[in-house]
């Protein structure tokens, strides 16, 4: 554990560049939502009504078919930067997730606020906040470290710099990311059973404003 403190720490330029590359998608993605046509737009209004009249009747708790179903797909984005970080080529990979996890999130905030302006943001400080405050600094952190060991493997492979043996670094790589993939575990449980709750108390004022 001490060694992946160590770790960390040396990394902090990288988890600077990543957040903001993050925090750039984010602002893409809002912006995004100003550029979608009148049409486009009222088609995601009626998507969103239907969405939260669905939540709002929504009786049965969720079962763990639900939170494997989030699970996996949480676990896919660490597994595949986990994956793009051992190849060369990967690098570019691992920076394009990150932009789009972060168009992703504000393309869903912006819309929420667009559409139902501070109800909508209510909304999305209970829906997708909780969870997010915790996924999106794990998988910064395994971008970065994904970052940190492709870029040891540019430097041993393709330039030819004599470095030490790439077992101990890819140990704690390795590591890391599982930890991580733990961590997103919790936060999944979480996303599964906490998150519809509070979406259930925010949706009524929704549905009485749409």
């Amino acid at each position: 554990m001490r060694n992946i403190r160590l770790m960390i720490k040396e990394q902090t330029p990288l988890y600077i560049f990543v957040a903001v590359l993050f925090l750039v998608g984010v602002i893409f993605g809002a912006l995004i939502v100003s550029a979608l046509t009148l049409d486009q737009q009222q088609d995601l209004g009626e998507y969103l009504g239907s969405f939260f009249v669905t939540v709002d009747q929504q009786v049965l708790p969720a079962d763990t078919g639900s939170f494997w179903a989030i699970a996996a797909l949480h676990l896919k984005w660490i597994g595949l930067i986990w994956i793009l970080g051992l190849s060369v080529i990967g690098l570019p990979g691992i920076l394009i997730l990150d932009f789009l996890k972060g168009v992703l999130i504000g393309f869903t905030v912006g819309t929420l606020v667009a559409q139902y302006s501070w109800h909508g943001m209510l909304f999305a400080l209970v829906s997708v906040a909780p969870h997010n405050l915790v996924l999106i600094p794990a998988l910064l952190v395994c971008s970065a470290a994904a970052i940190a060991f492709s870029l040891l493997m540019i430097r041993s492979r393709v330039l030819g710099q004599r470095r030490p043996s790439v077992t101990r670094p890819f140990a704690m790589y390795t590591m890391l990311s599982l930890s991580m993939a733990l961590l997103i575990l919790g936060v999944s449980s979480f996303e599964t059973w906490v998150t519809p709750a509070m979406m259930r108390w925010v949706t009524p004022y929704l549905i009485f404003k749409s």
